[in-house]
C-alpha cells in the first residue's frame, strides 16, 4: 500500500501479487477498494497481480472541493493504469463499472478486458435513488463509520462526500447507445438480478456493446459482490480465461 500522484493529487494505491496479467479493481460509490478487495480481491489474486485505488474523495484518498464527475474518475484511472505499466483486465463495480466504460471509451489501449457489475451507462437507467433522511438507516450508518475510520478528511466531511456523490448520481452519466456501439475491448456486463439498475437498462448496455457478454446472477442485489463473493469471483475468473469470441453449441446473436 502507497500513495501515488495521480494529476497532481496523493491516491491511495495497492498492489499484489506477482501474475504476469494485472487485474484493476474499481470500487463502487459511497465506498472504497477495501470492499473489492476483501471480496473478490482474494480468489482474482490466485492468478492475477492484483491492484486497487481509491478515488478521489474515497477511502483513504483526500477529497477537493471539485465535485465528483464520472470523467475525472475516467482520467484518474487512466493515470493509475500508465503507473502500472500498460495493458490490464479492469473490474468495475457500480460507479467504478461506469468509469471502466469511459476508459474502455477512451483509452482501449490501457484495458485487456472490461467487467462492469451493477453499472449504468444513463443515470435514466437507475431506480429512484434518494439520501436516505435521519440517522436510523443501518446500512447507510455502516457506510459513515467505514468513511470515517478511512477518510483523511475525517467524519464531519460525510455530509459533503455523500451531497457530491448524489448529485453526480442524479445527473450522470449520460452515454448514449452511439457510444456504447464505440467500444472495443471485450465486455462482461454482470448483474444481479434486483439491481438498482433496471434489467431493461442492463439488457440494453449488452446489446449495445460489440460482442458483449451478460451474466444475471439470481438472488442478488446491487450488493451483489459482497452477498456472493464466490459466484461473483467465479463468473469473472470463468470470463477472463476464456478465449473470445466464446465458442457455443447453438449460436444466434453471434452467428
Amino acid at each position: 500500500m502507497t500513495y501515488i500522484d495521480v494529476n497532481g493529487h496523493q491516491t491511495w494505491l495497492t498492489v499484489s501479487g506477482s501474475h504476469e496479467q494485472t487485474v484493476l479493481l474499481l470500487h463502487g460509490g459511497l465506498s472504497e477498494s477495501d470492499a473489492m478487495l476483501d471480496t473478490v480481491g482474494g480468489p482474482l489474486g490466485e492468478h492475477y497481480r492484483v491492484a486497487a485505488f481509491d478515488r478521489r474523495g474515497h477511502g483513504r484518498t483526500a477529497d477537493t472541493a471539485e465535485p465528483f464527475r464520472y470523467d475525472a474518475m475516467a482520467d484518474e484511472t487512466v493515470a493509475v493504469l500508465e503507473h502500472l505499466g500498460g495493458r490490464a483486465h479492469v473490474v468495475g463495480y457500480s460507479d467504478g463499472g461506469i468509469t471502466g466504460l469511459l476508459v474502455a471509451l477512451s483509452r482501449p489501449d490501457l484495458v485487456d478486458r472490461l467487467v462492469t457489475i451493477g453499472a449504468n451507462f444513463h443515470h435514466e437507467g437507475l431506480r429512484e435513488l434518494n439520501p436516505p433522511e435521519g440517522d436510523d438507516d443501518p446500512a447507510f450508518a455502516r457506510i459513515a463509520q467505514t468513511y470515517a475510520e478511512r477518510s483523511p478528511d475525517g467524519a464531519d466531511h460525510f455530509e459533503e462526500f455523500t451531497a457530491k456523490t448524489f448529485a453526480m448520481f442524479q445527473s450522470e452519466p449520460t452515454l448514449t447507445v452511439a457510444d456504447l456501439a464505440r467500444i472495443e475491448v471485450p465486455t462482461l456486463v454482470l448483474v444481479g438480478d434486483d439491481d438498482l439498475v433496471e434489467l431493461a437498462h442492463t439488457v440494453e448496455l449488452y446489446e449495445s456493446i460489440p460482442e458483449a457478454q451478460l451474466a444475471v446472477v439470481p438472488a442478488a442485489s446491487h450488493l451483489l459482490p459482497i452477498e456472493q463473493p464466490d459466484e461473483t469471483a467465479r463468473i469473472i475468473l470463468r470470463y477472463l480465461a476464456t478465449p473470445l469470441p466464446p465458442k457455443t453449441m447453438l449460436p444466434s446473436r453471434r452467428a
